[in-house]
């Protein structure tokens, strides 16, 4: 049997009661989660710029974060999905690939309401989608080849939509199959001077994925074998790699992906939560920020590949960059004692204080490190005074990584802090009570509805 059709059979007969109670929770943390990063970044262009792009595209089926806007399934899951994804503020998952598995609760949401879908309907989907990426992230590579990591949310994305509007096996295979072929990515988005599109790849591949699921639901065939054939992507893109469809979570197991992903207390780049909490412990034995005369960043293979060796990392220009810039994150941390989302401000990225500290400021690889990743994620920060004296601190795991969990009610303060100026303490309360209770819900509208926000 070929791989679509075994993922395609997998997501067809899993069953909501097959779900294990904490699998059925984390779900909820990550739509809380989702629902709080997606909010904060209403203002923010790219936000604003797919609220525009939908206007074109009038439509009943489904509602936009934080609005009343209505648009087509595709394009809501599309903005909300950028929306969400504007502070690098959602969860995260590393195997041998990174990336962003809440990028699919957009598109659970969306279908989900287009489709008259239950809560949990979209629990349901959600734990489908996290299976299929953190899955897929565990057995093949992409950013190595100069693909997107986001060319595994195609998959997940085709099959949480296609299992919410009810397509057949068959179905549901040609719709991978057609997510596939036809919209691989490439890996520049992450490279050089970061664009607004480092946020939208993700959302845009699973916009992608809900057309081919749309499609296929009108009964179009797609290629294959995909992944195996001799033009597929294991022999196009990836290279062979083994996917034990069989060792997915299901009621026996219990073993389901979404349990295992990282969740965030620093709006910045996953990788680099590690350096900030470094930073910050040593500028805690800073007594005067101008005695610092260098600072050295040891990190992981992925950590200098991804966030320290561009030029335009030491010199960032947008938003997009500044988050994954290892240099100017630190930098910031040092100034500053913390990262918040006002940390990537304009105003924060041409600080000529932190311009000047950044001058001072080297990053590298230490193999030990990479050694240990992505069991752990850890960076090193050591600050050599002009006395000489070398100030050193080594975080190898941040609180929501994989041994420090963020608790529900970590979560409920993060929710607020993010939405605290854009929505009174009475509708954030509402929002959380029918997200923590969302498989209560007979169909999705009361908590689109609630999300949105007073812009006037």
């Amino acid at each position: 049997m070929a791989l679509a059709d075994e993922l395609s059979s997998y997501a067809t007969s899993l069953r909501y009661s097959d779900l294990s109670p904490h699998a059925i929770h984390t779900t909820k943390q990550r739509l809380v989660d989702s629902l709080g990063c997606g909010l904060g970044a209403f203002h923010a262009p790219p936000s604003r710029n797919g609220r525009a792009f939908a206007e074109a595209h009038p439509s009943t089926a489904a509602t936009i974060l934080g609005t009343r806007q209505t648009t087509t399934a595709d394009i809501a899951a599309f903005v909300t999905g950028t929306m969400v994804r504007y502070f690098d503020f959602n969860d995260g998952y590393i195997g041998k690939e990174v990336g962003h598995p809440s990028d699919n609760i957009p598109v659970c949401l969306a279908v989900g309401e287009s489709q008259k879908a239950s809560g949990e309907d979209l629990i349901l989907a959600i734990v489908l989608a996290y299976e299929m990426q953190c899955r897929f992230q565990d057995a093949a590579n992409l950013h190595s080849g100069g693909w997107d990591h986001v060319n595994f949310v195609l998959v997940s994305s085709a099959v949480a939509a296609g299992r919410l509007m009810g397509l057949s096996q068959q179905q549901l295979t040609e719709a991978i199959n057609i997510a596939v072929n036809s919209h691989i990515a490439l890996r520049q988005v992450r490279s050089g001077n970061l664009s607004q599109w480092k946020g939208c790849s993700a959302p845009n591949a699973a916009r992608n994925g809900i057309v081919a699921a749309e499609l296929a639901k009108h009964d179009f065939t797609g290629p294959s074998p995909i992944f195996e054939g001799e033009m597929g992507f294991m022999n196009q893109i990836t290279g062979i790699f083994s996917l034990d469809v069989g060792e997915f979570g299901n009621r026996d197991n219990q073993s389901y992906a979404i349990s295992r992903t990282l969740t965030k207390m620093l709006p910045t780049n996953g990788e680099m939560q590690t350096a900030v909490w470094a930073a910050v412990s040593v500028r805690d034995r800073i007594a005067d920020l101008d005695a610092i005369d260098s600072v050295q960043v040891d990190t992981t293979h992925v950590g200098y590949k991804f966030l320290g060796k561009d030029p335009e990392k030491w010199k960032p220009t947008t938003r997009e960059t500044a988050d994954h810039s290892l240099p100017y994150t630190v930098a910031r941390a040092l100034l500053d004692g913390a990262i918040t989302i006002e940390s990537y401000s304009d105003e924060a990225i041409r600080d000529p204080a932190a311009l000047t500290l950044m001058q001072r400021i080297s990053v590298r690889e230490d193999p030990a490190l990479t050694e240990i990743f992505p069991e752990y994620i850890p960076n090193r920060v050591a600050v050599t005074l002009t006395s000489g004296e070398v100030l050193t601190e080594e975080v190898r795991d941040a609180p929501g990584g994989g041994r420090v969990a963020m608790t529900d009610e970590q979560f409920e303060e993060k929710f607020h802090g993010l939405l605290r100026a854009l929505a009174p303490e009475a509708q954030r309360e509402e929002i959380l009570s029918l997200a923590w209770g969302v498989e209560n819900l007979p169909d999705l509208s009361p908590l689109l509805r609630a999300t949105a926000l007073d812009t006037t």
